[in-house]
């Protein structure tokens, strides 16, 4: 494998090249080994991917757990940010039915905020090194305070001895009516505390190189948006991937038409929208490889969920 320059080593220690090779080779194991100088995120909402009835909820049925499935088969990221999965029993399930259809995922994460139905949720090929849960994080709002809806998950996974990447994943508030309070405003609130979130990796580490997806639930001139990209330095890039398609999870992606780039469909309003986004800071864009970056179109895609999957890959080699 052909590994990043040294210049590119982050926040990690010298070591002596035994210990360096014996990292390396327990990175290797670890990771199923290979030859790949690319790796893929994607992020996806799984839709009532529960493991029973909660109210307000119907649980996924078999076959459209099934499709979720084939979904991320098709997909077959390294790395997936999920929403709307239900306890760790769910996501557990969903793990076991990929690993016996030959996509193992030997870390995971899962947390959970104030609505205790649905959740975010991480599966990884490579090791996750830090996590930072953020579950308990509340605001004031007219006086009254709230809970962030479904917390953020912070993890550093280190997809090769060299190349640690920084995730932060979240399903903000929906546009669905509450009576506590606004939902546009609910939202606005927490998109205020997952830039924080931003802010803070950046001031600790200004060389991290920063990924932040999931299902945001708005619209990108919408406030919360542009809060979370936020301005100037820390400015975050908005990769808006558009839809393709491809023969088998290592065929090539064949473009299906320029500025399709909806990932929800809301059926009441027969609205198609763009409500999941993959942000990464300026280090991360340089590794983008466009080529092989899209919102993924599957023939089956209502029958798994109401969203599609965002597909990102990356370069392990030098930037751009």
């Amino acid at each position: 494998m052909r590994l990043p320059p040294p210049g590119f080593s982050l926040n990690l220690p010298a070591m002596p090249p035994r210990l360096l090779f014996l990292l390396a080779a327990a990175w290797l194991l670890a990771t199923g080994g290979g030859a790949a100088e690319r790796f893929s995120v994607a992020t996806y909402n799984v839709e009532n991917y529960l493991d029973r009835p909660v109210p307000g909820r119907t649980a996924k049925t078999t076959e459209g757990k099934a499709k979720v499935r084939d979904t991320l088969l098709a997909v077959r990221a390294d790395v997936l940010a999920l929403q709307e999965i239900g306890s760790t029993n769910a996501l557990l399930e969903l793990r076991a039915s990929l690993q016996t259809a030959g996509l193992n995922y030997p870390h995971w994460e899962h947390i959970s905020g104030r609505d205790t139905n649905i959740h975010v949720a991480v599966l990884s090929r490579f090791p996750i090194v830090a996590r930072r849960p953020h579950t308990d994080d509340s605001f004031l709002l007219n006086g009254r305070r709230f809970r962030v809806s479904r917390g953020f998950v912070e993890l550093d996974i280190q997809v090769t001895p060299q190349f640690q990447l920084t995730l932060l994943t979240a399903h903000l508030k929906s546009k669905r009516s509450v009576p506590e309070a606004d939902q546009a405003e609910l939202r606005e609130q927490e998109a205020l505390l997952l830039r924080e979130k931003i802010d803070a990796r950046l001031t600790t580490n200004p060389e991290a190189l920063l990924l932040v997806l999931g299902d945001l639930n708005d619209t990108r001139e919408a406030k919360p948006i542009r809060t979370i990209i936020g301005r100037a330095r820390n400015a975050l890039v908005d990769l808006r991937p558009e839809e393709a398609t491809r023969a088998a999870p290592d065929a090539p992606l064949q473009r299906l038409g320029a500025n399709v780039t909806w990932t929800y469909f809301y059926n009441r309003e027969d609205a198609y929208s763009r409500f999941d986004y993959v942000l990464v800071n300026r280090a991360l864009a340089a590794r983008v490889v466009p080529e092989q970056t899209c919102v993924l179109a599957l023939p089956w895609w209502r029958e798994a969920s109401d969203h599609r999957p965002v597909l990102v890959t990356f370069s392990l080699g030098p930037d751009k």
